[in-house]
């Protein structure tokens, strides 16, 4: 980025000439994204003060956001925010991006819970950010929340996400591998609730490097297959549901033969569907215990 004086509309406009002969996805949404993000503005700002000079020391911040950008590391990542269901959670690379299609498991869970239930225990394994409980605590004043995470620093997030978010009373975040650190039979759950890592080794390959070089392998890895965490949610989660409890679980597109497969074969479940997100992809499972 040259030496030269900059107003918003001419350093948006350079920035998105150079993402795109960079090859950066989406080159206008990532140049606004950071240059609010180094104005401490929202977008609409940039778009009602186009004619702003920029200073000195804003535009060595920007050309250090570029610079990152130009490396591959998300926009949230360089920001450390991200919208999900219309709330504003702080993300790291300690933690998956959360994204748009995970939306669809929210809306599977409210739309299978009854809000008036004063007796709402929900699981949910693998939280991140916490961005899925607290979606849920936010819209279900009643819901006790368990979110378990194998990362510290993910669970840290969490807490961090939840006290903003005025939900931390409800929410008890536990340092565990899956189900491995709950209690044996003293707690059931109305429901589960997880977007366990879904990725074959041979998709692993293939990702975006913005997915690939940054975001958390743990989180993503399922196994040469894709499903070995699935699989294994699928045999235990019955055993911590109460009855007619659900599994409510994010699936990678073109698992949901697979899933199905693994559903009918535990003969734990009374009846599934599985829902599909707003690309009309297959996506959610939800799988009613008997």
């Amino acid at each position: 980025m040259p030496e030269e004086s900059w107003t918003v509309l001419k350093l948006l406009q350079w920035t998105t000439d150079y993402f795109q002969r960079n090859n950066v996805p989406e080159p206008r949404t990532s140049s606004e994204v950071l240059l609010a993000h180094v104005l401490a503005e929202d977008r609409l700002f940039l778009y009602l003060n186009y004619d702003r000079p920029m200073e000195g020391s804003e535009l060595a911040a920007y050309r250090a956001c570029i610079k990152r950008r130009l490396e591959g590391e998300p926009n949230q990542y360089i920001t450390g925010l991200q919208e999900f269901w219309s709330l504003p959670f702080r993300v790291s690379p300690d933690v998956l991006i959360p994204r748009p299609e995970t939306e669809v498991l929210v809306e599977a869970v409210l739309e299978f819970l009854d809000k008036a239930d004063s007796d709402l225990d929900i699981l949910d394994l693998g939280t991140g950010s916490g961005a899925i409980a607290i979606a849920l605590a936010r819209e279900l004043p009643a819901a006790r929340i368990v979110a378990t995470d194998l990362s510290m620093a993910a669970l840290d997030l969490a807490q961090e996400n939840a006290r903003s978010h005025q939900v931390d009373e409800r929410i008890f975040l536990v340092r565990a591998d899956m189900f491995a650190a709950l209690p044996g039979d003293s707690q059931k759950f109305k429901a589960v609730v997880t977007n366990p890592p879904y990725v074959s080794d041979a998709e692993m390959l293939e990702l975006p490097r913005e997915i690939r070089d940054f975001e958390p392998h743990h989180a993503l890895e399922g196994g040469p297959d894709g499903l070995a965490a699935i699989r294994h949610i699928i045999a235990v989660a019955p055993t911590v549901l109460s009855q007619a409890g659900a599994l409510c679980m994010e699936m990678g597109a073109g698992q949901a033969e697979s899933v199905s497969g693994l559903v009918l074969e535990s003969q734990e479940y009374r009846n599934f569907h599985i829902r599909k997100d707003y690309s009309g992809l297959d996506r959610v499972l939800v799988a009613i215990k008997k």
